[in-house]
């Protein structure tokens, strides 16, 4: 390896514009130099210093399969067991291995492509777990977590579509490797497409559920306020004014002999005139 890992200088470094191994090995490879054809791209296995840039670039690519460990370590150590989710084993479980078979037969070429997007998303997928790791106060700005893994089903689609083409056209490359990473690409897709339905879908589904049952109780609450208001209004003005008011006078004159006023000047007439005849 080249660079600051063994022959570059700490105090002082030129730029090198040759086109030696050393300083090809040090730039951009591949797809982002318009070098590579996105219909077909053999392998080339010569010395050129270009290949052997690519060469590199799938090394490190390899590497960093082992790197992505480190997540579920942090979860282990954290007791976050939920996170180390069935899609969590599986892809970094086999991509090491899976990495391994092209790196040692293909390393360059067409499927170098699935490298490339999967090295982009993985930088935004880690920005998003930077933004977690900061706090709180940075929640607010991860609101984008589901499209994050749309991001994801739509890499493993874009993969897909650029590995099975070479099936119906003539491409010098091996066929098994277009089914090795088309495959896994296939795999990919649904196990995200479940997560994402289980873990968005899902949310969306109880957080209806449980708005619909608010409205259900405030309406129910509603009608219940009514009926208490209508009530009060029938047992307060009937039953207090026309039971109570009246019943209870009379009531009073059989168990206390206090008769009420206006029977009293009603009954005095008649009484008068009892008398009179008498």
């Amino acid at each position: 390896m080249g660079g600051w890992w063994g022959e570059y200088s700490f105090r002082c470094q030129p730029v090198d514009h040759s086109t030696t191994g050393r300083a090809m090995r040090i730039g951009v490879s591949g797809w982002l130099t318009g070098h590579y054809n996105f219909r077909c791209q053999p392998v080339d296995y010569s010395n050129h210093p270009k290949t052997l840039r690519m060469v590199h670039a799938c090394w490190w690519y390899y590497f960093s399969k082992f790197t992505e460990f480190f997540d579920t370590f942090f979860f282990v150590m954290r007791k976050k067991s939920s996170q180390v989710s069935t899609l969590h084993v599986i892809h970094h479980g086999c991509m090491p291995m899976s990495v391994w078979f092209g790196v040692k037969f293909t390393p360059g070429g067409h499927s170098t492509f699935f490298g490339l997007l999967n090295t982009f998303v993985h930088i935004v997928m880690y920005t998003y777990y930077l933004f977690t790791a900061l706090g709180p106060q940075f929640q607010k700005y991860l609101w984008w977590k589901k499209y994050l893994t749309a991001l994801q089903m739509v890499q493993f689609v874009l993969i897909m579509v650029h590995a099975f083409q070479l099936l119906f056209i003539d491409c010098n490359y091996p066929k098994a490797f277009v089914w090795w990473i088309g495959m896994h690409a296939v795999m990919f897709f649904f196990l995200f497409n479940e997560f994402y339905q289980n873990t968005y879908k899902a949310h969306m589904l109880r957080r209806d559920a449980a708005a619909a049952a608010k409205r259900r109780e405030a309406e129910l609450l509603l009608q219940q306020q009514q009926q208490l208001q209508n009530g009060h209004v029938a047992n307060g003005s009937a039953n207090g004014t026309l039971s109570n008011g009246t019943g209870n006078k009379a009531a009073d004159y059989y168990v206390r002999g206090d008769l009420p006023a206006e029977m009293e000047l009603t009954q005095r007439p008649a009484a008068n005139t009892h008398t009179a005849a008498q």
